[in-house]
């Protein structure tokens, strides 16, 4: 139990699991300090989340600090310890997992905070999609929740990324490598971007199997053809295949076309598809790779141009259908909602800590209380009415069907702030020992 605060019994038991990973001084500021984050609705600085804890008085702020410069935990291990919450509570069993990749900048400020650079910011507004800050590789499992009608993303690993050191694929392979050890048993899909696709893929596990959107440049090429028992070497890819949009027009010369229906986005949409067994010799080399075009009646680019399809779709995945495929790059969105609503909503990377061991740690955390709001809400604060409810709140809502992440974190902090006052503190007194001293000063007054 906090001193000075009081954890829902039900946050409280979630958060038990991930006792081994501290030592027995740290647990108890880990878990006050994450329950500070998701309670703090202003700064989400750490002294913010020792206020938002109601702690203030109770701990000097050293303690806080502590934990992100000084104290023994690795942001890894937490991060499996998170994900095997997830895999047991939210995955059936046996079932394949989802990763998402992704990168996303954190912006900072100063010279002495560690790892900042001029980064590429998707995010940013104006001419200028550039920011000053640290970026951040992040993986995240997907999942599908019961009470909403698209996939979400839950971050449970995240690396630093430092121009000049470790490229983002390698730590994206680095992260996907850490949970298939994990999870021997289970196959794992990972989807990224463009981005995350490249030479560095070459041989990865056969555990593991990766989609990304294709770039537009991209030569492909038949498979090599078989040996003809002449001397020499033998030839290691086939004929030229072209680009994509050089695929996409042989599939229209030879018609192999078809009209089909996917799932993404929360909808099911008619698109038309078409796939080729190929090499792209230039990423993958001699591994055969699977080339899906989706064509639907959506712009094609951002010009507006018309280059005969729409989405550009890689994989190593053999197996599944085209469908399926398609399906699972578009819930790689779940990891850009994450990242918005981990800013905006929980403040993650608003904390100002400088020095390497906390700046690699900050965000890790902040990300794991993210992943923590939403096992919470679907493990013990769902509620079939509260939609309802936020829609008689707010009546301008008029097309609200299903609980957003803004409505989990209030009813979590809702919850922690019922239990802040309803719950017994250790040092203050029950009502019977209030009654029973005042009982024997009114003796010892007669």
């Amino acid at each position: 139990m906090l001193p000075g605060a009081t954890v829902p019994r039900s946050l409280a038991d979630l958060l038990a699991v991930f006792r081994p990973c501290f030592t027995a001084p740290t647990f108890p500021t880990f878990v006050g300090l994450l329950v500070g984050l998701i309670a703090q609705t202003r700064r989400r600085t750490v002294c913010g989340m020792l206020t938002g804890a109601g702690l203030e008085h109770v701990w000097h702020h050293s303690r806080a600090h502590r934990l992100f410069s000084n104290a023994r935990w690795s942001g890894d291990t937490l991060g499996l310890v998170l994900a095997d919450l997830i895999v047991t509570r939210l995955l059936p069993p046996d079932s394949a997992l989802t990763i998402a990749v992704d990168d996303t900048l954190f912006k900072r400020s100063g010279k002495k905070v560690f790892g900042v650079a001029w980064h590429h910011d998707g995010a940013a507004k104006g001419p200028k999609p550039i920011g000053f800050g640290n970026c951040w590789v992040v993986a995240g499992i997907v999942v599908q929740l019961p009470f909403l009608s698209r996939p979400v993303c839950l971050p449970v690993l995240a690396r630093l990324w430092r121009p000049r050191h470790t490229g983002k694929i390698a730590h994206a392979r680095q992260l996907a490598e850490l949970l298939a050890a994990r999870y021997p048993d289970r196959t794992v899909h990972v989807v990224g971007d463009a981005a995350y696709v490249g030479e560095r893929l070459r041989d990865v596990d056969d555990q593991i199997t990766w989609t990304s959107r294709l770039k537009v440049t991209s030569v492909l090429h038949e498979l090599p053809p078989p040996r003809t028992g002449r001397s020499g070497r033998p030839r290691t890819k086939g004929a030229r295949l072209g680009t994509p949009a050089d695929v996409a027009g042989l599939a229209t010369t030879t018609n192999t076309w078809r009209t089909t229906q996917v799932r993404r986005y929360g909808r099911t949409d008619t698109v038309q598809i078409t796939e080729r067994v190929c090499l792209w010799y230039g990423s993958f080399r001699s591994r055969t790779v699977r080339v899906i075009l989706v064509c639907d009646d959506k712009p094609r680019t951002r010009g507006g141009d018309d280059r005969g399809y729409g989405l550009p779709l890689v994989t190593t995945d053999l197996e599944s259908s085209a469908e399926d495929l398609v399906a699972r790059y578009a819930s790689r969105w779940g990891i850009e909602q994450a990242f918005a609503d981990a800013r905006q909503i929980i403040g993650v990377g608003e904390a100002r800590n400088r020095t390497r061991r906390a700046v690699e740690r900050t965000v890790p955390f902040g990300l794991t209380c993210f992943s923590v709001v939403t096992l919470w809400y679907t493990l013990h604060g769902h509620c079939v009415n509260d939609v309802a409810g936020h829609r008689a709140r707010a009546r301008w809502y008029t097309t609200k069907t299903e609980p957003s992440y803004d409505d989990m974190a209030v009813k979590l902090r809702r919850v922690i702030i019922a239990a802040r006052f309803r719950g017994p503190c250790p040092e203050q007194a029950t009502p019977q020992e209030t009654r029973a001293v005042l009982a024997a000063w009114a003796a010892a007054g007669t």
